[in-house]
């Protein structure tokens, strides 16, 4: 069942496309990624659909709520991470729970919040004396406070050193877990690819294809290689594995070999040395990214601005 259905979304400022004919929709209980580089459109994006911004065209519902119309009824269930949260650096951890709890008929007891979130001995801690993981923990307990359906969560991550973002990582899978549905705003391949059941690539203000992580990765018909030492001299690799389905190059250096193809050749590589019955060490295949299917779909790189 989805939850939010976005069709047709256009955006203007000054005469400029922001958006140009969004389409996507969300289904309950997954988390769902937008995925693109700064300035794609994919903050804007979330804005429209949390009633933050009015757009200029197409139609947007949340739980089958129009988000212009129905603004206060929409953020009576509905959690939003802004991109740039701040606090007063000296509000006290409760005091911003207890604040944000007012906001809300139904609020969530934000005591059980900071024993959930890990937050309980920065009670009395003030915002500005926080490491970088407990501001995001704490935000995301201020998104969840109203006890929404939807939570909003944009660029979480950013900024934060490997180990808060993997401690963010799994606090954002607990969210899920907890029976809201997640919209996660992300520029970072690992982020989306670790986190996300489907996502929604933008470019230039357009969405370029939605599906897994897997099913984008799959989709991609670039070239990759594998590696590995093959244990004999007496067999030429490249007659051996040439002419194999997908199989495009085959180079051997000393005991190194590396063989280069498309689609799923490494299996055929594999099944040819087993059937020669020839040992090989150190066998790496080279994975295929989220990168390479930006790439594919748009034809530059991830981040590139032209």
């Amino acid at each position: 069942m989805a939850v939010i259905d976005v069709t047709g979304l256009t955006k203007r400022y000054a005469g400029q496309t922001v958006l140009d004919g969004v389409s996507f929709s969300v289904e309950d209980g997954e988390i769902f990624g937008i995925l693109g580089p700064n300035g794609t459109g994919k903050t804007t994006t979330v804005e429209c659909v949390e009633g933050l911004r009015r757009p200029d065209g197409g139609s947007v519902r949340v739980l089958g709520l129009d988000p212009v119309r129905d603004g206060r009824r929409l953020r009576e269930v509905i959690g939003v991470q802004l991109q740039h949260t701040q606090l007063p650096e000296n509000i006290k951890v409760w005091e911003a729970l207890d604040l944000y709890a007012s906001f809300y008929a139904r609020p969530r007891d934000w005591r059980e919040l900071l024993e959930q979130w890990g937050l309980a001995d920065k009670r009395n801690a003030r915002f500005g004396k926080l490491s970088g993981g407990q501001k995001q923990r704490l935000f995301i307990a201020l998104a969840l406070v109203g006890g929404p359906k939807v939570a909003f969560l944009d660029e979480l991550t950013t900024g934060l050193d490997p180990q808060a973002r993997r401690a963010t990582w799994e606090v954002i899978k607990q969210v899920r877990d907890s029976g809201v549905t997640v919209v996660l705003v992300s520029h970072f391949m690992d982020e989306v690819e670790e986190l996300c059941d489907r996502v929604a690539v933008f470019d230039r203000g357009r969405v370029v294809a939605i599906d897994t992580p897997t099913g984008l990765i799959d989709g991609v018909d670039a070239e990759h290689q594998m590696r590995f030492t093959l244990m004999t001299d007496a067999v030429d690799p490249a007659a051996l594995l040439g002419d194999l389905p997908g199989v495009s190059g085959v180079t051997r250096t000393g005991d190194q070999v590396v063989v280069t193809g498309r689609g799923d050749f490494a299996t055929a590589v594999t099944a040819a040395l087993a059937r020669h019955q020839l040992l090989v060490a150190d066998l790496r295949i080279g994975r295929r990214t989220l990168d390479d299917a930006f790439i594919a779909l748009t034809g530059r790189p991830f981040g590139d601005p032209s």
